[in-house]
């Protein structure tokens, strides 16, 4: 089919210029297979006329055409149809005339959709009963001044590549505060600084599983850490959890059956239930590790925000044996779109992490590490974590008399040590699923038990948290919760939350 049988259509008031138009309108007839390879095109004069353009117009537009190689010019012979392109597959009318691709359309297989376990995402308006931190407190005037020093300081070093363990002066500034506060004997080359803490389970993961490798997980726990495991092709096997925290005694078992290479844990505050791993049982998951050579991941993703008594020092802190690697956050201190965690562990691993590391992602970013190190090194930041821990710790104390005078028939819970969440049990006939998706039409987000299910069966629970709320946002929240009980179920009193 010849150019001239097609029509094109010339819109003089679009934004896009006209010579555009044209040599758009050629590849959409090229790609729909009404222009062959090989096949001549109108001359400039002769296209101009049909068009009622100035003949550089076209001109332009053919000279966009030759160079992207639709077509070519051969002297005294004219244009034509590049007889490069292949035999397109004709496609149907409504796709030739569309003016952008389909962004739902794919030409390739995937492989199966993973689940999303993230965190809750609010949209403005919406109240987030997770877990994230309230991003309003972070220092960012602070931080602004102390990114705008880092930029002016040494920005060859800072902006170009550079140890893909993290910024030097932040792992000195963090061993410093590991020492100090969590008793671990860490020096700065016993750390990599990751972004968040998920990228620091993911390394750990990479460099511990291969495929069909064990690694025990509380249930109830931590979803991301699972799939990060599997991930790596690591398989996942639930460990019960009460209330002294993880049941070491479970591990022999689970050992016996062959394979098991790791034990994720967070012992300080267990994720969902709160409680707090027992020293007994503390010593014993160390045991069990050096004896069996097993590794233990722990998870320490909330120990500035201990209300109650002196924070329990970290599993890292007993360590003589080299089988624990530490992941920290600060991103739960600061705020979670930071993205700053870090990993300690014995130096073998800490050396694939990070040949790991620089496969997917190279370095963090320096110049937010280097400023955050400055923060540290005056101070700033630890008079941010006691500011933040004594905002948490009334809101905890709101929480809980709201609760109380509000949902007491219809949760029963005991009140943390710590964290900046509130693990309830839910009364009988409340359906915890049922109720989050009723309080999220409501405009409230919560977590129900079965998210937290290594099973995925449904448990009488749901984790409530209030960091991110003010007490007038918490009020609020917690009448829209009400409002969001079934209304044909009374709620009996729940028993104990464990």
């Amino acid at each position: 089919m010849r150019l001239w049988d097609f029509h094109i259509q010339i819109d003089p008031e679009a934004s896009k210029p006209v010579f555009l138009q044209i040599s758009h309108a050629v590849v959409e007839g090229i790609k729909s297979g009404r222009l062959s390879p090989g096949s001549p095109i109108p001359g400039t004069r002769t296209l101009a006329a049909t068009l009622s353009v100035h003949r550089k117009t076209v001109i332009r537009a053919y000279d966009e055409l030759v160079a992207e190689g639709w077509i070519t010019s051969t002297p005294r012979w004219g244009m034509f149809v590049s007889s490069t392109i292949p035999e397109l597959e004709p496609a149907s009318a409504h796709a030739v005339t569309a003016q952008r691709r389909d962004p739902f359309r794919i030409g390739f297989s995937l492989q199966p959709h993973l689940k999303e376990v993230g965190p809750l995402r609010a949209a403005p308006g919406v109240f987030n009963m997770g877990s994230r931190p309230d991003m309003r407190l972070a220092p960012r005037t602070a931080l602004a001044r102390a990114y705008r020093r880092a930029l002016t300081w040494s920005p060859e070093s800072l902006l170009g590549y550079s140890d893909p363990r993290g910024n030097p002066d932040l792992r000195r500034a963090l061993s410093a505060m590991l020492k100090s506060t969590r008793g671990m004997s860490t020096d700065s080359d016993d750390l990599i600084i990751t972004r968040g803490s998920q990228m620091g389970l993911y390394l750990a993961a990479r460099v511990l599983l291969k495929s069909g490798d064990v690694i025990a997980v509380e249930n109830l726990g931590y979803p991301p850490a699972w799939e990060a495991f599997r991930q790596a092709g690591g398989r996942p096997v639930p460990v019960p959890v009460d209330e002294e925290g993880l049941r070491v005694d479970a591990l022999e078992a689970i050992f016996k059956r062959g394979r098991l290479k790791a034990v994720y844990v967070t012992p300080h505050h267990q994720f969902p239930t709160m409680v707090t791993l027992t020293a007994g049982r503390r010593l014993a998951l160390l045991e069990f590790a050096r004896r069996k050579g097993v590794a233990i991941i722990e998870d320490d993703y909330d120990h500035e925000f201990h209300y109650r008594g002196r924070p329990v020092l970290p599993l890292a802190s007993m360590d003589r044996w080299g089988v624990v690697i530490y992941v920290g956050t600060l991103s739960k201190v600061l705020a979670p779109g930071l993205r700053l965690g870090y990993v300690a562990a014995p130096r073998p691993a800490l050396e694939q992490m990070t040949t790991h590391r620089i496969y997917i992602d190279h370095q963090g970013d320096h110049v937010l590490e280097r400023a955050l190190a400055d923060l540290m090194e005056d101070g700033e930041v630890h008079r941010h974590f006691r500011r933040a821990r004594r905002i948490y710790q009334e809101r905890q104390g709101a929480m809980v008399a709201a609760l109380r005078n509000v949902l007491g028939e219809a949760l029963s819970f005991d009140v943390p040590a710590g964290g900046t969440t509130i693990w309830a049990r839910v009364a009988a006939g409340i359906d915890p699923a049922d109720w989050a998706a009723r309080a999220a039409e409501r405009g409230v987000l919560i977590r129900p038990g079965v998210f937290f299910a290594v099973d995925g069966r449904s448990r009488p629970f749901v984790r409530l948290g209030y960091a991110g709320l003010n007490e007038k946002e918490l009020r609020e929240a917690l009448k829209r919760l009400v409002e969001a009980l079934p209304s044909n179920k009374k709620a009996r009193r729940a028993p104990r939350s464990r």
